[in-house]
């Protein structure tokens, strides 16, 4: 059963990115939906539940929130416009360098990162080179897409952050209702400043944003976040990078995406330097087992 819902949740997690690159709407206009009915799927049983935790909520758990959806609204902005610019298979990549960026950034808090996690940041940081290289050779557009998806990366780390801290005083359902409908409100404003249409698109792009809510939002990150009750968060972190050759694969297979033989050298070494990188945490956690064992909540995971 378990390798079952592995397989799922990779299948969800990967089929986010070629299912929004072929939805013929705006890209905030499709991370709005997304993450407005993913807030109104968890929400439902979340307000019936859980009541009293909604009611005690405090000043930090609302900062802890607000920072939380603000960064992810911003990265399904980058992330998804992304998409529209670059191939599905880099814009994958590159926004999967989220353990990366979360290795740095604690690196620049005073965590001093081990060398396993430098080395695997290194691997890294060499695929992004010769991703971009490649994509610069096809199109300014193309680099475009392949900064936006790094800075997708990095927000996406900012809100796992953010929300691994706002889950040590918030089950699951409360926060993920808030949190998605925070960020659904924050890209209804964007939508508006930028004038980009919420209605009026086809029935096929419908289609495509109620399933990359139902695949990846609910199927995706759901099933993954309930792995991490019977198997331990460096496993289920390291089948999550499944999600880059997953996304390369499908993008293939759906919507004929050929990509140079280089940029395919670049994946691979991002896939191995986050795998490294990802070992290289693991171990660090394995030291602080004492800490664990107080019984805090399991990070709030990633993916798109």
């Amino acid at each position: 059963m378990v390798v079952f819902l592995l397989m799922l949740g990779v299948l969800g997690v990967s089929a986010s990115g070629p299912i929004m690159a072929a939805t013929a709407a705006p890209a905030l206009a499709i991370a709005f939906w997304r993450n407005a009915l993913g807030a109104l799927i968890m929400g439902g049983p979340a307000v019936v539940s859980k009541r009293t935790e909604f009611a005690g909520l405090g000043r930090r758990d609302l900062y802890r929130l607000t920072v939380a959806a603000v960064a992810l609204a911003l990265h399904f902005a980058c992330f998804v416009t992304a998409l529209k610019l670059t191939s599905v298979a880099a814009a994958t990549a590159l926004v999967c360098l989220q353990v990366a960026w979360i290795a740095l950034f604690d690196a620049l808090r005073g965590n001093r990162p081990s060398a396993a996690v430098v080395l695997g940041l290194g691997i890294a940081f060499l695929g992004v080179v010769i991703i971009t290289g490649f994509d610069l050779s096809l199109s300014p557009q193309a680099l475009l897409g392949d900064v936006l998806a790094l800075a997708g990366g990095a927000l996406a780390g900012i809100y796992q952050m953010a929300g691994a801290a706002a889950r040590r005083t918030l089950s699951t359902g409360t926060y993920t209702t808030l949190c998605y409908g925070g960020c659904a409100a924050i890209l209804l404003g964007m939508c508006l400043v930028f004038q980009q249409p919420l209605s009026g698109f086809p029935p096929a792009a419908w289609a495509g944003i109620l399933a990359v809510t139902l695949v990846a939002q609910i199927m995706g990150h759901s099933v993954f976040n309930h792995l991490l009750a019977v198997m331990s968060p460096l496993v289920v972190s390291m089948v999550i990078l499944l999600e880059i050759p997953g996304a390369a694969v499908l993008a293939a297979v759906f919507l004929n995406e050929q990509l140079p033989a280089g940029t395919y050298v670049g994946l691979g070494l991002i896939l191995v330097g986050l795998a490294v990188v990802v070992r290289g945490q693991g171990r660090r956690r394995s030291r602080k087992a004492t800490l664990d064992a107080a019984g805090g909540p399991p990070p709030v995971l990633g993916g798109n």
